[in-house]
């Protein structure tokens, strides 16, 4: 069964400004080279306009070598471990901005999707995450999805930091 996660990022810059990273080509590649993974892609960069409060999607592929993933995953994963996420994101409308959220392991029984809203926080901005993770192994996929929740708060502050330096540098 499914298990939903709900977390939050505040950031410094503006909903503008956060969605205008998202809309740059050179914040992903940034971003990606940041993440810690092995190898890294970005797949697919596509905007529904010119300015950077036009609607965006953005693919992306992050792979770890085996000897680095956690005994939790290496059960039930065996080799390299590839990540593939998807993020639609629509435009600043009404000061706030929607995008829905995937994510897949590529031959692994797993995979993720959600809703995150950009909107307006003080002098910043909120990112709201909601995720709903699914591991479909009898009796541990409970176990894995609770993993899964727990890195993904991890990420999602590193990817705030990472959001808010870049930001104060490239505006």
């Amino acid at each position: 069964m499914p298990r939903s996660f709900d977390m939050a990022a505040d950031y410094d810059g503006t909903v503008e400004q956060v969605h205008g990273a998202f809309s740059d080509e050179r914040y992903w590649l940034a971003r990606l080279t940041d993440s810690g993974a092995d190898v890294y892609s970005l797949d697919s960069m596509i905007r529904d306009g010119t300015g950077g409060s036009d609607g965006l999607y953005i693919r992306t592929t992050q792979t770890l070598r085996a000897d680095r993933l956690p005994g939790v995953v290496t059960q039930f994963h065996f080799g390299d471990l590839s990540f593939v996420r998807e993020e639609t994101w629509g435009p600043v409308n009404d000061g706030k901005a929607v995008a829905t959220v995937r994510g897949s392991i590529p031959g692994a029984p797993a995979g993720l999707s959600g809703t995150a809203v950009l909107s307006p926080r003080g002098s910043g901005s909120r990112l709201e995450l909601t995720v709903e993770v699914e591991v479909r192994v009898p009796l541990v996929g409970g176990k894995i999805e609770n993993f899964i929740g727990s890195q993904l708060v991890n990420l999602l502050i590193a990817e705030q930091r990472f959001t808010t330096e870049w930001i104060a540098e490239n505006a």
